[in-house]
């Protein structure tokens, strides 16, 4: 994986990480291993254990006490989300912790670097590219135009870097995430939504963590929005049968569950309703195009067979 993260041998920056997901874990333990100074700020004061991070309890919704946990931070990687998958719940919670962080970074003169989602983009039906329009309206994907909106328009410096769906170590909620891995390892058929054929990004979350690394310490590159550098599209059968491979297992018996269920199970079930809101994303080829972003940042995304493997290394040490 080519890696581009502030030199070492320079003097140690600080750099400000908010949560402790997969995301902010991983640009935690990036920027710690290249000899830098990491504040992480989460409520429970979790995050990686190295003598370069220090844990502080923080709930960055709240503004006080952002301004000191800022000071001197070259960049903020604000890496929280919402504390449940649901579009009301967003449009309460994000907006107004974004504001806060912004407002806090501007006045520390820190850039503000984000991950983003695929959500926005309102013309998902073809390769999507930096260029591409991003003008979803309603549910989720409004709230992530909206939060997008709102960067262009802050006079603090922003950066965004879109991901699609999430792989790799940490990762477990999501489409690639517990729900494919544990069954691919027990051996056990696998169950996914939409159609399990349909080409689909998935990006390797050490990719992203390093991509925003880059970005962070580039200011050329401040103000836009960047793509995560991702391998091919794969189908939902092809990503299993990849971890499959790495663990050396069989290839998994893969169904689907069609939209019209999910539609109706989200009648009686709200978070079914949300999951059903993405079927568009797995009826269809759903695909970004990260090639301007690779040339713009110098880097690769991690060829899919290295990836599956620390994704497989990384679970076999969890308690199942």
């Amino acid at each position: 994986m080519s890696q581009s993260v502030p030199s070492g041998r320079q003097s140690p920056r600080l750099y400000v990480v908010t949560g402790a997901g997969p995301v902010g874990w991983t640009v935690a333990e990036q920027l710690a291993g290249a000899g830098h100074r990491v504040r992480i700020l989460t409520r429970s004061g979790s995050g990686p254990s190295h003598p370069q991070v220090e844990k502080r309890p923080m709930d960055v919704s709240d503004p006080a006490g952002l301004g000191e946990a800022f000071r001197g931070a070259a960049a903020v990687f604000h890496c929280i989300h919402g504390s449940r998958y649901n579009a009301e719940v967003w449009a309460r919670e994000l907006p107004a912790a974004e504001q806060s962080v912004l407002t806090a970074a501007g006045e520390a003169g820190a850039v503000v670097v984000f991950p983003e989602s695929l959500y926005s983009y309102s013309a998902p039906d073809r390769p999507m590219t930096e260029e591409g329009p991003r003008g979803a309206r309603g549910g989720k994907r409004g709230v992530r135009t909206a939060l997008l909106k709102a960067r262009a328009e802050s006079a603090t410096d922003t950066v965004s870097v879109v991901a699609s769906d999430f792989f790799g170590p940490r990762v477990r909620g999501a489409h690639a995430g517990e729900r494919m891995v544990k069954p691919v390892l027990a051996g056990k058929s696998l169950m996914v939504i939409g159609r399990a054929d349909q080409p689909h990004t998935f990006t390797y979350v050490p990719d992203l963590a390093a991509a925003m690394i880059a970005a962070a310490d580039r200011p050329q590159l401040w103000n836009r929005v960047w793509h995560a550098p991702s391998g091919p599209a794969l189908s939902q059968r092809e990503i299993a049968g990849a971890l499959a491979n790495a663990a050396g297992a069989r290839a998994p018996r893969v169904t689907a569950l069609p939209g019209w269920a999910l539609r109706t199970a989200g009648v009686f079930s709200s978070d079914m309703r949300e999951l059903a809101e993405t079927l568009y994303q797995f009826e269809r080829p759903f695909v970004m195009d990260s090639a301007a972003s690779q040339a713009a940042l110098g880097q690769a995304p991690t060829p899919l067979n290295e990836a599956a493997a620390a994704t497989v290394a990384w679970w076999g040490v969890q308690k199942q």
